[in-house]
């Protein structure tokens, strides 16, 4: 008898398919997100992006060597600090992304390959947006494949936190990156709010 075919085992650019297709109907259907509502957002964005994320590698990338350093409670409120962000930059391309189309470039992989690039290209308003997405092959059955980076219009994001994160834990070291991630979300979710008030003209 064949074993039963997980939906943790599709390909690559299966998931990546899937996860982006969801992704735009969600926009779609949900008054809430299209009003770029963040903790709608990130609700969505735990339930049906997170289960694929690696998302204690995507941290620790972006920490850096700091990371090492790091007590279990410094890392747990990092993750937590770094969600909110990342989930905030994703909402603000999600608010955008009405009436858009995708289109998933083919996948450049041998089939022993452990990690992968799967290409994505948004379609909408103005030029199409490039979206790539690195994934891991996790060991065991039915664990699946995660994606560990985000490459956003040529920059992949953790990166690019890794360089600003690397000069706050010099300065400040790891508590200090957490007070600045903390105040940074406490200051976008306070701007987020003024922006989502309707303007009296």
């Amino acid at each position: 008898m064949a074993a039963p075919v997980h939906a943790a085992d599709e390909a690559p650019d299966v998931l990546i398919d899937r996860l982006t297709r969801e992704a735009l109907d969600t926009i779609q259907s949900d008054k809430s997100v299209q009003a770029g509502n963040v903790s709608r957002i990130i609700e969505l964005v735990d339930e049906k992006v997170m289960p694929h994320v690696n998302f204690q590698r995507m941290t620790a990338s972006a920490v850096g060597p700091g990371w090492r350093q790091a007590t279990p409670e410094q890392r747990t409120r990092l993750e937590a600090e770094f969600k909110i962000l990342l989930a905030r930059t994703y909402a603000g391309a999600m608010s955008q992304a009405r009436n858009l189309s995708y289109s998933i470039k083919p996948l450049r992989a041998a089939p022993d390959d452990k990690e992968v690039i799967v290409r994505t290209l948004i379609k909408g308003r103005g030029d199409p947006a490039q979206l790539d997405y690195r994934l891991e092959k996790t060991p065991g059955v039915g664990a699946g494949w995660k994606i560990y980076n985000i490459n956003v219009l040529g920059v992949w994001l953790v990166e690019t936190y890794r360089s600003q994160f690397s000069q706050e834990i010099n300065a400040k070291g790891i508590d200090g990156l957490i007070t600045t991630l903390t105040e940074r979300n406490k200051s976008n979710a306070a701007d987020s709010a003024t922006a989502a008030k309707p303007v009296k003209g």
